[in-house]
C-alpha cells in the first residue's frame, strides 16, 4: 500500500500536487525548451536534494560487498554545480571523505572549486546501520527541518535512486516535488510487474510465472513451467525485489530428469522439485535454501525459464520519461554479468553492439510508454538476454526485467554526459560530443581484489595524479573513479572509463587496473618497518 493512502485524504491531494509542480515547471518553460532533453533541470536555478538512499529489502542489499557505499554512486550529480544557480544537498548515513568531495568538484569545467563547493551542502546521519538512508533521515526529525529550510520553496525538488513510501513520506514533509516514479507504480519495476508489462507491449519474454508467495505454489509453478518446456535444462528462481541479481537462484533439471512430468506420478515430480529446490545455485553471497524460502513470503517470487545459448549475451536499455508524459531512450549498454552462473551485474560496456542496439532502442521505447501510461515519471531500466543463432548469426532478444531506479548503468552514462555536454544520437544508438566525437566507455561497480584492502581515498588521489589517470577535460578521455569509500575496508573501487573508440577505452581501463595491481603488490611486498625509499606525500592529510 502506498504510504499516501494511509495518510488524511488532504496529505494525499498534497503530494499530487507537489508531483503537478513538475508539470507545471515544464508548462512555464520557453516554449517548453527545458524540457527537450533529458534532466534538463540541471540547467536552471533550482534547489537539488540528493537522496541516495537503496531503499530496498536490506537483507538482500547485505549480500553485496560495500553496499553502503554504494549512496557514492549518485556523487555524479555533483557535476550539475557546473551551472553557477544550481545548488545541491547531498545526504549520505555516514561523512563522506573531503578529498572524495575535492575529487567531483574538480572536474567541473570552467568553475571556480570554491564557488561549486558553497553551492554543496554535505549532511550525514552517523548511522552506518542497514536502515535505508531515507527511513534514517524520516527518523531524525531535527535533521528533516534542517533539510526543509536549506531548501528554496518551488525552487526545489528531490532526486533518489529508487522511490517507495519512505521517499514519498520525505517528500511530504519537506513539501517538494520527487522526480521519481510515484511508489504507486513501483510495482511494474518488480520480476512479476515486468512480465505484465512485457506482455502487455508485446515485447519477447521466457516462459515462466507471476508472483508467489509459497513454497507450495512456487513448486506447482516449477512443475508446470516445466511441464510447457520438458526441453528446460535449468529455471531461474527470483525474488521479487532481488538487487543486481543477488536474488536469483538456478534450478538444474538435469539430475532430476528421471522425473520429467507427464513421465512419472504428478506427486513423484512435485517431491522431487522440493528437494531438488535445498541444491540450487544461489547467486547472493552466503546464501542457502533456508535464507532464500524465508524471503518469499514476504517479498514474493517467480520462476522463469533459463535462456540458454553458446554466444550470449546481456545488453540493456535505459530510458526517461518526462512529467508530460514523453518518453526518450537515452541509452544502450552491453552489460557485464559474473557471479557463479553469470547472473550478478558487475558492470557495462557503452553503447551496445550495433547488431542490436536500434532493436533494443524500439523494444525500449515500447516499455516506457506502457510504464508512462501507467503513470511512471523518470528513469526506467529493460535488461535483455540476447542469444545469436549458430546458422542465421541473427540474434534472439528476450525481455527479463524493468528497473523503475537508477541503476548500474545510469551513474555512468549520466557521468559522460554531464563531463562532455553530449548528445546522444538515437538515429545511430550512438553517442556524440558537442565536437561530433563518438565517445564510449566501459564501467564497473566491481573492480575488487583483496590486494586493493588498505588503501585509503588519499593513497588512491595520489596513485591518479601520479600516474595520470585522471580524466582530461581536453580530449574528454581518461577514467572517472567512484565508490572510493569501499576501498580501504573491502578492496572495492567503481571506474567509467572513457574512450573515443571501445578499445581505446578499453586500454585505459586496463591501465587503471595494471597500475592498482602494480601498487599494492610494491606495497603488500614491502617486509621491511624501516624502509624509507617510499615517497612522503606532505600534502596528505590523513
Amino acid at each position: 500500500m502506498s504510504i499516501v493512502d494511509t495518510f488524511h485524504p488532504e496529505a494525499a491531494e498534497r503530494f499530487r500536487n507537489l508531483q503537478n509542480q513538475l508539470r507545471e515547471w515544464t508548462k512555464s518553460s520557453v516554449e517548453g525548451e527545458l524540457w527537450q532533453s533529458v534532466d534538463i533541470f540541471d540547467q536552471d536555478d533550482y534547489d537539488i536534494l540528493v537522496i541516495p538512499s537503496f531503499s530496498i529489502d536490506q537483507q538482500v542489499g547485505s549480500k553485496v560487498s560495500g553496499f553502503l557505499h554504494y549512496e557514492e554512486r549518485l556523487l555524479f550529480s555533483l557535476i550539475r554545480l557546473r551551472n553557477p544557480l544550481t545548488r545541491v544537498i547531498y545526504i549520505t548515513a555516514l561523512p563522506l571523505c573531503p578529498i572524495v568531495i575535492d575529487y567531483y568538484l574538480q572536474l567541473l569545467p570552467g568553475i571556480p572549486f570554491s564557488h561549486a563547493r558553497d553551492r554543496l551542502l554535505l549532511i550525514s546521519t552517523y548511522d552506518g546501520s542497514l536502515k535505508p538512508l531515507t527511513q534514517k533521515i524520516l527518523e531524525r526529525p531535527r535533521l528533516v527541518e534542517k533539510i526543509r529550510r536549506a531548501l528554496r520553496p518551488n525552487k526545489s525538488y528531490m532526486v533518489c535512486y529508487n522511490s517507495t513510501d519512505l521517499e514519498q513520506q520525505l517528500s511530504l514533509k519537506l513539501g517538494i516535488p520527487m522526480l521519481a516514479a510515484s511508489p504507486e507504480v513501483l510495482y511494474w519495476g518488480s520480476k512479476s510487474g515486468s512480465r505484465e508489462i512485457f506482455a502487455e507491449a508485446g515485447i519477447p519474454h521466457p516462459p515462466g510465472s507471476y508472483t508467489v508467495k509459497n513454497i507450495a505454489d512456487l513448486v506447482r509453478e516449477i512443475f508446470n513451467l516445466w511441464q510447457r518446456h520438458p526441453d528446460l535444462k535449468r529455471i531461474v528462481v527470483k525474488l521479487n525485489e532481488g538487487f543486481s541479481g543477488e536474488g536469483n537462484a538456478l534450478l538444474y533439471l538435469k539430475p532430476i530428469q528421471d522425473y520429467l512430468p507427464n513421465q512419472c506420478e504428478q506427486e513423484k515430480t512435485l517431491n522431487a522439485i522440493t528437494k531438488q529446490l535445498e541444491n540450487m545455485s544461489f547467486q547472493g553471497a552466503g546464501e542457502n535454501w533456508s535464507t532464500f524460502a524465508a524471503r518469499i513470503p514476504e517479498l514474493g517470487a517467480i520462476v522463469e525459464a533459463f535462456i540458454e545459448g553458446e554466444i550470449k549475451r546481456s545488453p540493456s536499455v535505459q530510458g526517461y520519461i518526462r512529467p508530460s508524459g514523453e518518453v526518450e531512450i537515452v541509452s544502450t549498454h552491453d552489460q557485464i554479468l559474473g557471479g557463479q552462473d553469470g547472473q550478478v551485474y558487475e558492470g557495462c560496456y557503452f553503447p551496445a553492439d550495433s547488431a542490436y542496439r536500434l532493436e533494443l532502442q524500439e523494444l525500449g521505447l515500447k516499455v516506457g510508454e506502457a510504464l508512462a501510461a501507467k503513470g511512471a515519471i523518470e528513469r526506467y531500466g529493460v535488461d535483455f538476454i540476447a542469444v545469436q543463432q549458430p546458422e542465421t548469426k541473427q540474434w534472439d532478444i528476450q525481455a527479463i526485467e524493468i528497473n523503475l531506479r537508477k541503476g548500474g548503468t545510469t551513474h555512468p552514462f549520466m557521468t559522460l554526459r554531464l563531463l562532455t555536454n553530449g548528445r546522444f544520437d538515437y538515429d545511430t544508438g550512438r553517442f556524440l560530443s558537442q565536437q561530433g566525437q563518438e565517445k564510449h566507455y566501459i564501467a564497473t561497480d566491481n573492480l575488487q581484489k583483496e590486494q586493493y584492502k588498505g588503501l585509503l581515498p588519499n593513497d588512491l588521489m595520489d596513485i591518479i595524479a601520479q600516474e595520470r589517470l585522471h580524466f582530461d577535460s581536453s580530449s574528454r578521455t581518461g577514467t572517472v573513479f567512484h565508490l572510493m569509500g569501499a576501498l580501504s575496508e573491502f578492496g572495492k573501487l567503481g571506474l567509467t572509463s572513457i574512450g573515443n573508440s571501445l578499445e581505446e577505452a578499453q586500454a585505459i581501463y586496463d591501465r587503471v587496473v595494471a597500475v592498482l595491481d602494480r601498487e599494492t603488490e610494491f606495497l603488500n611486498h614491502i617486509d621491511d618497518p624501516q624502509d624509507t625509499t617510499l615517497p612522503i606525500n606532505w600534502s596528505s592529510n590523513q
